[in-house]
């Protein structure tokens, strides 16, 4: 949608600037044009009249007298137009000339005074066509300005309807990844607040749909356990009782049975009070990083460019699939765009409280001083995007309980802390490999 936004108003403020633009600057040449031919007329006016005054007086008429008419700059600095070579014939046969010689293309503005003098004004061509140049490149540079004002205006009305509209994919993304209530903030946009508002309206449904599948899960269970329990305690009884074998058999391979399915229970009662916690679940770190790596390197490898992954295959953290691997993409994506060099994706451990750092590096230039206090905030951009992913991505990691920060500015290191899966939690300890009891198959004949 930026793009169409932009490609629309870019259009549009062409089709205004050429409509506007050629006309306002033909008309323009064309008044410049006129204007400078009528004031070399009135200087041409002016010369017969002092002609005639000079002839009524009986004062010998001079080329000096035709200086001031001749144009150029006065002493004192001052523009008198036009330079002209000023011409005057006198009835009598005498020629009076003054000003410069005008022997290329020129224009000719001719006058008769009251005393019959014929005077003649020549300006070069090339000086109205120059000042006609100066009126088609001032309208030139008023289309470029506009240009530029509305590509700016473009950008910006194109952040501000992409921005929501982003937030809104995050939202949806989180709802299907099981982020049942996304935060959603009002955009300013009827249209994008309304679909909003239906998934927020469908988030709640979807948390009551939940809510209930899983406190049926924990009725359940605790239904289910009380009578399995009897049920365990019977079949002791029997073994203890019994004093043929066959039956002590069964009884033992049936209390193997109940234990099995008690075992079973027991982990639906967990997972039950884990999902009531959150939405998070134990992530395989190196699995989300290694999709990552699959999507990136090419595009790495095409820009001359390596991506580099250095993630423990062991290491676990409570988070949400979607939202990690959205927040690894724009790391990765953001380093390729600014950055330099290598890009590395390494994980290590962040102390005694469990807690994973994930690090997204490269060898660019780095962050600028005055761009990094401010590198999470909407809108906040070098120019090169649209200023909402970093924001977008923080958002993501807090949804989930962790946290990114700018460890780095140069060069440009990015840490992702997240909550590493308690050993409790870990499949390994859960279920761990080679089972005590083991499940027999039922041997009555």
């Amino acid at each position: 949608m930026r793009r169409r936004v932009l490609q629309a108003t870019i259009a549009a403020v062409t089709v205004a600037v050429v409509l506007l633009g050629f006309p306002l600057a033909f008309l323009g040449a064309q008044l410049v044009r006129s204007n400078a031919l009528y004031n070399v007329e009135v200087r041409a006016q002016s010369v017969a009249r002092t002609v005639d005054f000079r002839v009524e007086q009986e004062i010998a008429l001079s080329d000096r007298m035709l200086e001031p008419y001749t144009g150029g700059e006065a002493r004192d600095g001052t523009a008198r137009g036009l330079p002209a070579s000023v011409v005057v014939r006198t009835p009598t046969g005498d020629t009076f000339r003054a000003g410069p010689v005008v022997d290329q293309r020129r224009l000719l503005v001719q006058t008769t005074s009251d005393s019959g003098a014929t005077v003649l004004l020549y300006v070069s061509w090339w000086d109205v066509f120059w000042l006609s140049t100066q009126a088609i490149a001032l309208v030139v540079v008023a289309a470029v300005v506009a240009f530029a004002a509305g590509i700016a205006m473009a950008i910006w009305q194109a952040n501000r309807l992409a921005a929501p509209l982003v937030y809104l994919a995050a939202s949806a993304e989180q709802l299907g990844s099981g982020q049942v209530r996304p935060q959603l903030e009002p955009s300013g946009v009827e249209e994008i607040d309304l679909v909003a508002a239906e998934l927020a309206r469908s988030a709640d449904r979807m948390a009551g749909r939940l809510a209930a599948e899983r406190q049926f899960a924990s009725d359940a269970s605790h239904q289910l356990r009380t009578p399995l329990t009897a049920l365990s305690m019977r079949l002791e009884e029997i073994m203890l009782a019994a004093s043929e074998p066959e039956v002590r058999e069964e009884a033992r391979i049936s209390l193997e049975q109940v234990e099995r399915l008690v075992r079973v229970v027991d982990d639906l009662l967990t997972s039950s009070r884990r999902a009531q916690g959150g939405t998070t679940e134990a992530v395989s770190l190196q699995e989300v990083v290694h999709q990552q790596e699959e999507e990136w390197a090419p595009t790495f490898a095409a820009a001359g460019r390596r991506l580099v992954v250095d993630v423990d295959p062991a290491t676990q953290v409570l988070a949400t699939p979607g939202a990690l691997a959205q927040v690894l993409a724009t790391l990765i994506e953001n380093s390729l765009k600014h950055g330099d060099g290598t890009t590395t994706v390494r994980s290590r451990g962040g102390g005694p409280s469990r807690t994973v750092v994930v690090e997204v590096g490269d060898e660019g230039e780095g962050v600028p001083d005055d761009l990094a206090p401010r590198i999470f905030e909407r809108d906040v951009t070098s120019g090169a995007g649209t200023g909402l992913g970093l924001a977008l991505a923080r958002d993501l990691a807090s949804a989930d309980g962790g946290r990114l920060e700018l460890a780095q500015r140069r060069p440009a290191v990015f840490a992702l802390f997240l909550s590493g899966v308690p050993a409790s939690l870990r499949p390994d300890v859960v279920l761990p490999r080679g089972a005590v009891v083991s499940v027999r198959r039922d041997r009555r004949r």
